[in-house]
């Protein structure tokens, strides 16, 4: 009777260690899923760091050869003041989407800023403009490139989290589903084009 007692008891004891272990695994690939998304999310501030630095030498460049567009310029200024002043949260419900505006904003201002720049022959044959312009472009394809990246580690993350019994594990220790990047609205509509 003494032995039956010592197994049964026994082997509770063995069944909470593993389970316990098994917990303690999916919350420490939690963790490491989520600091890999985390991670990566650095990454797509770095690139829009980088495109928001060039952006002051560029204004500067287009100011000496366009004095009289001071409202294209002016936006392109205040655009890029809001973008680098807007933080993301990324557990936080529609953070993602004010940067994303905010980041759009920006955006078009500097497509305003180049349409300008087409209207000044010494401003496009200038050196310093081209480079820039040069590196406004690669960055661009780099934060394309990260955004990428970003959102395969969030699909990643929130698949591992909404697994069984991850699921479980997951509620327990409260691990959110992170946001990913979308395309803007109307994006998928192909362009008109008209030949006159």
């Amino acid at each position: 009777m003494k032995n039956s007692i010592w197994i049964t008891l026994g082997a509770i004891v063995l069944f909470i260690a593993v389970l316990s272990m098994s917990f303690a695994n999916i919350y420490n690939s939690m963790v490491s899923k989520q600091e890999e998304v985390t991670a990566k999310w650095a990454q797509v501030e770095n690139q829009y760091q980088r495109r928001a630095d060039l952006i002051p030498n560029l204004v500067n460049t287009v100011q000496g050869y366009a004095q009289h567009e001071k409202s294209t310029l002016d936006a392109v200024i205040s655009a890029r003041a809001k973008a680098t002043s807007t933080n993301v949260y990324l557990g936080k419900e529609g953070s993602l989407a004010n940067f994303n505006k905010a980041q759009g904003e920006l955006s078009s201002a500097l497509s305003r800023l180049m349409v300008v720049s087409e209207r000044y022959p010494d401003l496009k044959a200038n050196v310093n403009f081209s480079q820039l312009q040069a590196q406004l472009e690669g960055t661009e394809n780099r934060i394309s490139v990260e955004r990428k990246r970003y959102n395969d580690s969030a699909k990643d993350y929130n698949r591992y989290i909404r697994k069984f019994p991850n699921n479980v594990v997951k509620g327990m220790f409260d691990f959110e589903k992170l946001p990913y990047f979308e395309s803007k609205e109307g994006t998928d509509i192909a362009p008109v084009v008209k030949f006159n």
